[in-house]
């Protein structure tokens, strides 16, 4: 598949309901395109919802109707109902927005038996910056408890596809074909698992000790970012609001140190801790095949717990082993002057707000993918090296990062067409070999790569540090201190 102009795309299934799409930035202008090549649906039922008419044109382009409104707590169910219920048939809700709250309307969907997919596990507006809160209750850790509260309270009935994008989302399947081919290249005979207790079987058998999602971004702007403007290359608001967050990772049985600052979960699995600063706003060491060792921020994100709770080795009520996980993320070059700039004016945001789109870039990938380290092959990067150039060709209105979102939500939507019954589920949970089948013609190369370095490459240099050279592979070396 190389061209965006081609019309031999696979049609992956029928949407026999209307669809509504609530949120119209970047992802949802991107997704649009990929529904229309992908999916079977009624035109006339197809509605977009977004508080701002910025890109309304876009969706009149399309010949779609288009609600300028924003879903609060006290007009949601009255918005959506109608919506998702016309015409008769299963709806489709494709919630791409942030300030809305996910569960909520999650629930509301399969009230209706409608089906459902978001890409976050998002609040009503005003809790990443609500100071009543404890910083506990303010990580992605609680908002992820609150989805799995919900799936307690109703479980089986319609699905509802919880955290799909890259990351969360396309993550979690890459770790899986990640750790098949380590099992294969060190020759482990375990047959691939079928359920989750095997995955984690297979994960502890091969020594992994975590996982960084290991992101770099190269993609340059034609022009230099000016001064006062927060410039990115996916949603600013969406970026600042989780990076403003506590930095957060899923906390590995083979950590033998915490950060002084690190705190615990009191409720649910405890698969997790988190840090009493942002996560925007402070460093880890980690590698991406391109950039090499790199520095990347540590944000919180929905799969750095939910990959360590899935891999988790339960022998009664104990937590034999589990691997730490989390973020490993250098943005574009824009977007780190933009965070410098945010935090040394004391976590103000830029009034200004721009994301790049594929007109403004000059040239760049979106690096994105897992490194599995601590076993015996020392650590294997996985993932897609998609580029600017190669997004232009194969899909319209978004640029190499929105790409490897929306194709996610393709294949996410994909697989709850095709398993409607399925209740609310994560990333890590569903069929990774059909989303990535169906993901993997958007994403560039997919490749593995192997490689020697570890977090103490090069340490202690000029400067005495307090790292555990005992463990390469210690959360102790990985941090950036001070």
């Amino acid at each position: 598949m190389t061209s965006g102009t081609q019309t031999d795309w696979p049609i992956h299934g029928r949407i026999t309901g209307p669809i509504v799409m609530i949120g119209f930035g970047s992802i949802g202008r991107g997704t649009l395109p990929l529904i229309e090549r992908h999916f079977e649906y009624d035109k006339a039922r197809f509605t977009v919802i977004d508080p701002s008419d910025a890109h309304k044109s876009l969706a009149d382009q399309h010949d779609l109707r288009f609600e300028q409104v924003a879903l609060t707590a006290d007009n949601y169910r009255d918005v959506l109902t109608p919506l998702l219920t016309e015409g008769g048939g299963q709806g489709f809700c494709v919630n791409l927005s942030v300030d809305t709250s996910s569960r909520a309307i999650l629930e509301l969907c399969r009230e209706l038996g409608a089906l459902y997919i978001d890409t976050v596990a998002e609040p009503w507006t005003g809790f990443y910056f609500d100071k009543s809160l404890s910083q506990g209750d303010r990580t992605n850790y609680a908002l992820r408890e609150n989805i799995l509260a919900a799936r307690r309270a109703a479980p089986g009935g319609t699905t509802a596809v919880s955290c799909c994008g890259a990351n969360p989302g396309m993550v979690s399947w890459f770790v899986k074909q990640a750790l098949l081919n380590v099992a294969k290249d060190v020759g482990s005979d375990t047959p691939e698992p079928t359920n989750r207790e095997g995955w984690a079987a297979l994960m502890q058998e091969l020594g992994v000790k975590g996982v960084h999602i290991a992101e770099r971004d190269t993609q340059r702007a034609k022009h230099p970012k000016p001064q006062g403007v927060f410039v990115n290359t996916w949603s600013v608001e969406g970026f600042v609001s989780e990076g403003n967050q506590p930095a957060e990772l899923g906390w590995g049985t083979h950590e033998t140190w915490k950060p002084e600052n690190a705190r615990e979960q009191e409720k649910g699995s405890r698969c997790a801790i988190y840090l009493l600063q942002p996560g925007a706003d402070t460093r880890v060491r980690s590698w991406t095949p391109t950039a090499q060792s790199q520095f990347g921020f540590l944000v919180t994100h929905n799969e750095a717990i939910s990959i360590s709770d899935y891999y988790t080795v339960h022998q009664g009520d104990q937590a034999v082993y589990r691997p730490t996980c989390h973020y490993a993320y250098h943005p574009a070059n824009d977007a780190v002057l933009s965070l410098h700039e945010m935090f040394g004016n004391a976590g103000k945001v830029q009034e200004k707000q721009h994301i790049l789109d594929e007109n403004e870039i000059e040239d760049g990938i979106d690096e994105l993918g897992v490194l599995l380290y601590g076993h015996a092959k020392n650590a294997y990067w996985y993932g897609s090296q998609l580029s600017i150039e190669e997004t232009r060709r194969i899909a319209p209105y978004q640029n190499a990062t929105g790409l490897q979102v929306t194709s996610a939500v393709l294949a996410g939507m994909v697989w709850a067409i095709e398993n409607p019954e399925a209740g609310i589920v994560e990333a890590d949970e569903i069929d990774f070999r059909r989303c990535l089948e169906v993901q993997t013609p958007y994403l560039g190369p997919v490749v593995g790569v192997y490689t020697d370095w570890t977090p103490l490459s090069g340490r202690p240099g000029l400067f005495p540090e307090d790292i555990d050279e005992s463990d390469p592979w210690q959360f102790r070396n990985v941090l950036v201190h001070g």
